[in-house]
């Protein structure tokens, strides 16, 4: 969709990135040049305001490191060293490696990875499924984060959207459960400080003393990982004083024996011992939370980061209806709205594509899998990797990178700057930036439908993922009509328009006046579960969930963008607490006697930004949060060089010495550069490849290093 490139104008955008906020954008316009970014004052949600991330987005779109034509590598793998090719000369490599690479080993030798370095409909996440399930590649299950949270989340009340952010400023008592919110969901925090101007107390959850929580009424500071138990101590001490809402219990939940038995088996003082918090206060919390209505939980994606992260999430969320929360407009608990959005999945993704018995590999195993350690049959001969920069976000990223390495690996890369992963790429493709490029904005932290129209001319021979995919369509021979589709056509069918939440709303009003509000109810009025209809098989909240009946784990799961069953290994339907690894093994705790936890950075999105001036200067360097205590047994000041090590791997960062961590608890912000670092390496090469025990989600939290000044 070409844009008029003379006179001054304003297009109307929404934000890419992988945030809960998705703000709506006005594009400044002059010339054909983008000069401004700004946020747009209309919309409800993010009130005109940008975060830091995104403040100087238009100079962004003007990088000169920016990637404007095809590259092919000259030089050993990871040296960085390219020299330009035409786009035809691109898709003629690609398509002659993976001819090749099919008629020897078939098209499951073949990966794709990609996850939310952009967050459009078009051009994000499910991006490239549709073309790698008509390929028969091997399927890339996307599991970087939320996919334990959604899997419990699902397993609990269903696909609901639960509570509305907007909603929190009508609650009495919120709980920040696991969110750093002023750095990662900043425009969901005013609705919490209105409600705290109307005498709302505001509990923050969190191993660190963040942002966030400095602005709470009260801070409660657990130990990584523990988080089930907590719930399950609030739940013990809410049964036994009878501060159960019983009728809708009742009504509107199965499984109130068995949890009350579980819940039993966790006093506050057992509960203490185990997370760090006093028995008193745990008392305390629960009291409130139950007594206090309506009380809120807005839910972070670190609780999972934990071995039992996928039972803690979903005994976080089995609270509200435990103590009648739901009721109430501000009452209950939020995951991700994205839930109530009618997304067409089947066309998105095609999986009538996916042919029977095509195996699936967790992306965040995909080291392990190109380092042969899944004796993966036929293995893995060549990976495309877009919207993703696994080199920096992978656990246990020396895994990655050792498999990068490979000399018989053809590895092609979609991207805007040469990243850490993009050294390693055979072929890399360039990529265009939100001004270029049309999508509809998928949005998991509110409930706005948000259009992006291109404003600006895309640069070189940069295209939308969208186009890529159509390119490498017709490069290996696919004649369906899906590839012939416009960009409308494709959004036309990707949601279902007729949907009771999609009502008054089309593509036409919306390119007039860029987002629209589902039908789902108005902020002051949305109490979606006030009389149950949860949207589980039982139609109520499961405290002992069905998917997990007499101990056969069949299980909704968060994979590849869209809701499906999977069957695994047994999982207890009634929630329990099972603790860290790392954190109860003994033997490693005497060398590795410091807890990492590696928290999202203020500054960046992810790695976005972090080879940014502007961002860099606003993050900083790579630092380590020590308490004192700690720091003075390993005679670091602050202000020193440390080197962070265990088993796994090692990096460098500057002591921060702070009592905003409790002693035998180290933070890291996650996200740099591993080339932009003093050691050329990041947070993620400390971190393990264990999963959660639901989702298949990482367990970065669960991390045991040491520290030493260099």
């Amino acid at each position: 969709m070409a844009a008029p490139t003379i006179g001054t104008r304003i297009v109307r955008g929404a934000c890419p990135q992988d945030c809960p906020d998705t703000c709506a954008f006005l594009y400044h316009v002059e010339d054909g040049k983008l000069m401004d970014v700004t946020g747009d004052p209309e919309h409800p949600m993010t009130r005109g305001g940008l975060c830091v991330k995104l403040n100087n987005y238009a100079e962004h779109h003007y990088n000169p490191d920016r990637l404007l034509h095809p590259l092919k590598r000259v030089g050993p793998k990871g040296s960085g060293q390219y020299q330009p090719i035409t786009y035809d000369e691109a898709l003629a490599a690609i398509k002659q490696r993976w001819t090749g690479i099919i008629d020897q080993y078939g098209p499951q030798a073949i990966m794709n990875h990609c996850y939310l370095g952009n967050q459009g409909t078009l051009n994000g996440l499910t991006s490239g499924d549709a073309f790698f399930n008509r390929l028969g590649a091997t399927i890339g299950e996307k599991c970087y984060c939320e996919s334990g949270s959604s899997t419990a989340w699902i397993m609990t009340v269903g696909p609901t959207g639960g509570l509305d952010v907007e909603s929190l400023a009508y609650a009495k008592y919120i709980i920040v459960w696991g969110m750093n919110m002023i750095s990662t969901n900043l425009h969901g925090w005013p609705f919490i400080l209105e409600a705290k101007a109307k005498g709302a107390k505001v509990v923050v959850i969190d191993p660190v003393r963040t942002r966030t929580a400095k602005g709470a009424d009260w801070h409660i500071a657990i130990r990584p990982g523990t988080d089930g138990a907590l719930a399950l101590g609030m739940m013990q001490v809410i049964i036994a004083e009878n501060l159960v809402d019983h009728d809708y219990v009742a009504n509107y939940t199965v499984g109130y024996e068995e949890l009350k038995a579980r819940a039993a088996e966790f006093p506050p003082e057992r509960v203490a011992e185990i997370t760090g918090i006093p028995a008193d206060d745990i008392r305390k919390l629960a009291r409130e939370y139950a007594t206090t209505q309506p009380s809120a939980i807005r839910q972070g994606v670190a609780i999972e980061r934990s071995p039992g992260g996928g039972d803690a999430v979903r005994l976080v969320t089995s609270l509200p209806a435990l103590v009648g929360a739901w009721r109430h407009v501000g009452g209950g608990t939020v995951e991700m709205p994205i839930w109530d959005f009618p997304f067409n999945f089947d066309f998105i993704q095609r999986p009538d594509w996916i042919r029977p018995g095509t195996r699936v590999v967790n992306e965040l195993d995909l080291g392990r899998a190109l380092t042969g350690e899944l004796n993966l049959d036929p293995p893995l001969m060549s990976v495309f990797i877009h919207n993703s920069n696994p080199v920096s976000q992978q656990q246990n990223a020396n895994k990655m990178i050792e498999g990068l390495q490979r000399e018989d690996l053809f590895t092609v890369v979609s991207e805007l700057f040469m990243t850490d992963t993009a050294r390693y790429a055979d072929i890399i493709l360039p990529a265009t930036l939100q001004a270029e490029q049309y999508d509809l904005q998928v949005t998991w932290g509110h409930l706005y439908v948000m259009l992006n129209q291109p404003a600006i001319a895309a640069p070189g021979e940069c295209v939308p993922n969208v186009e890529m995919f159509r390119r490498l369509a017709k490069t290996m021979g696919f004649d369906d009509d899906y590839w012939s589709f416009s960009d409308d056509e494709l959004l036309s069918r990707m949601y279902d328009w007729n949907a009771p939440a999609m009502q008054g709303i089309t593509l036409e009003k919306l390119k007039e006046k860029g987002w629209m509000r589902l039908n789902v109810g108005l902020p002051h009025e949305r109490a979606p579960h006030a009389k149950g209809h949860f949207k589980t098989p039982s139609g109520k909240c499961e405290f002992k969930a069905s998917a997990a009946a007499n101990g056969n784990f069949v299980v909704p799961v968060w994979r590849n963008g869209y809701t499906e069953m999977q069957s695994g290994e047994p999982v207890d339907p009634i929630p329990n607490y099972i603790p860290p690894v790392e954190v109860g093994a003994n033997g490693h705790m005497a060398r590795y006697p410091l807890n990492l936890v590696s928290p999202k950075p203020h500054a960046f999105l992810n790695s976005q930004y972090a080879n940014e001036p502007y961002q860099q200067g606003r993050q900083g360097e790579q630092r380590v949060m020590i308490h004192p205590k700690d720091a003075e047994a390993r005679g670091v000041k602050n202000g020193d060089y440390v080197r962070v090590f265990n088993d796994r791997g090692a990096f460098e960062g500057r002591a921060e010495l702070s009592d905003d961590v409790v002693e035998g608890l180290a933070m890291a912000p996650l996200g740099y550069w591993p080339s932009l670092t003093r050691s050329g390496s990041a947070v993620n090469v400390t971190t393990s490849s264990r999963h959660c025990n639901l989702g298949g989600a990482g367990t970065q939290s669960d991390n045991r290093v040491e520290i030493a000044r260099i």
